[in-house]
């Protein structure tokens, strides 16, 4: 009997589930959406029942194509920064509060009065959507709910412990752990200052265990199945990317440039990220919150499809007639914008097109992309490997294009559906001693080509 290994990818506005063989290939592939929940202003959150029953809908999606197998893991890869208080048995007691809320703004405060050498010892910049500010604002507006909570948990340590009902759910792994404002990224562990910020008991912090760990097994219609730790959806999409040097670039929901082989070093509220890999190792990463929550709000409006908006963006010349669209539609973490920063299309005329106000948006995320990347080091240098580029904003021809273009440096477009969830697959094939090695299929590079007309809509971009 051949063997499978499953991994999903506890996404923002979707769950993600792939099938891999021994062979590295992507054997199956099974989808399902929900809508982020924004009960009020500036809140993102999302109730984790969601997340398990997209869970069973994928799993039902790729059941069929996997007669005759047996499935040898599962792993789990989630979106980071997120907080889901659980009970003892992992039960959630509140929906999860996600990476783009905003409501612990005000909590923030208590990270910039750390002292100097424990808040540089963080080494990341201080945002209000992730965890340890969101644990803050529970501290001072929900503390019952506190005091009910056995641990907080990430994402996809939530839907792990909805799997594995018998195994201890307060373990996370060190690529979300690193992720939380809470974690020392000198020492390599949780910050004693930055759990005193947040206001929370020390108790409430899970366990860190390596990412292929198993620590359970899931009762599922395939079988009973080991599950392994998992981890963060951004280190997980490096691991199926093979990426060990150069740049990635992963659009989805959110958009990331991510530069492995990060060495660990104080920063005081740095305009980049530097997270734990699922590895072992660190990588550094600039991340934008609006990438494809961006475009999918621009479909609404212009009332287009997705294939649609980049159908009609690659029928207009670059430059989009003069119009420039920002897409920081919910602010943004700082170095490119910031928090208080939102989106809109200028540079209008009688004479706009809606297919110009497309091109105009798909420009302008890439734009972002394009100033994110110069956060860690700006245009590709000679002979640096052509840039990765992963996620479902990455599959049309346009973008991978415009990106080769503003970043000066070829693009090579992975076309899986999930590079995250393909990395949880291979993390569980570690964990359960199957052999399935990192397979890498990319189209041919896109080179990019000088156009005076994009250099001037970028300049416009930025407002020079």
């Amino acid at each position: 009997m051949s063997e499978v290994l499953l991994g999903a990818d506890v996404g923002t506005s979707g769950l993600k589930l792939v099938a891999l063989d021994a062979s590295g290939a992507v054997v199956a592939e099974g989808e399902s959406g929900y809508d982020l929940d924004r009960p009020q202003p500036g809140w993102a959150q999302t109730d984790p029942a969601v997340w398990r029953a997209a869970f069973d809908d994928a799993l039902a999606q790729v059941t069929p194509a996997l007669a005759g197998s047996r499935v040898a893991g599962l792993g789990l890869s989630g979106q980071m920064h997120g907080a889901v208080l659980v009970d003892a048995g992992g039960a959630p007691l509140a929906p999860a509060v996600l990476w783009p809320d905003s409501r612990a703004v005000a909590e923030v405060a208590r990270w910039r009065a750390l002292p100097d050498d424990a808040r540089a010892a963080l080494a990341n910049p201080l945002v209000p959507g992730m965890t340890g500010p969101v644990l803050a604002w529970f501290a001072v507006h929900a503390p019952g709910l506190l005091r009910r909570a056995a641990a907080v948990l990430l994402p996809k340590d939530a839907v792990r412990a909805a799997l594995v009902p018998d195994a201890d759910p307060r373990v996370t792994d060190r690529s979300d752990a690193s992720a939380t404002l809470l974690w020392d990224v000198v020492a390599d562990g949780w910050s004693r200052a930055a759990v005193a910020a947040a206001g929370v008991d020390p108790r409430l912090l899970p366990a860190v265990r390596p990412s292929a760990e198993v620590v359970g097994t899931a009762e599922l219609p395939v079988g009973d199945v080991p599950v392994v730790v998992g981890g963060g959806d951004t280190p997980l999409a490096l691991l199926a990317a093979g990426t060990r040097a150069g740049r990635q670039v992963n659009l989805g929901t959110g958009a990331q440039v991510l530069r492995p082989g990060w060495t660990p070093a104080p920063a005081d509220d740095p305009p980049v990220h530097g997270y734990a890999d699922a590895a072992g190792g660190w990588y550094a990463m600039a991340a934008l919150q609006n990438g494809g929550l961006a475009w999918s709000w621009v479909c609404d409006v212009l009332g287009m499809s997705s294939a649609e908006l980049f159908e009609a963006a690659a029928g207009v010349p670059a430059g989009a007639g003069g119009v420039v669209f920002r897409p920081f539609l919910t602010g943004e973490r700082g170095g490119v914008a910031g928090p208080a920063d939102r989106g809109g299309w200028t540079g209008l005329s009688a004479g706009t097109t809606r297919a110009e106000l497309a091109r105009a948006a798909v420009e302008g995320v890439v734009f972002a992309v394009g100033a994110a990347a110069e956060l860690l080091g700006g245009a590709g240098r000679v002979g640096e490997e052509p840039v990765v580029l992963t996620g479902g904003g990455g599959r049309a021809a346009v973008v991978q294009q415009l990106l080769a273009d503003v970043l000066a440096a070829p693009v090579r477009h992975l076309p899986i559906r999930s590079a995250s969830a393909v990395g949880a697959a291979l993390l569980a094939a570690r964990g359960t001693g199957v052999p399935v090695p990192v397979r890498q299929e990319p189209g041919r590079p896109v080179e990019p080509r000088p156009a005076p007309q994009l250099s001037a809509a970028l300049r416009r971009w930025r407002g020079e």
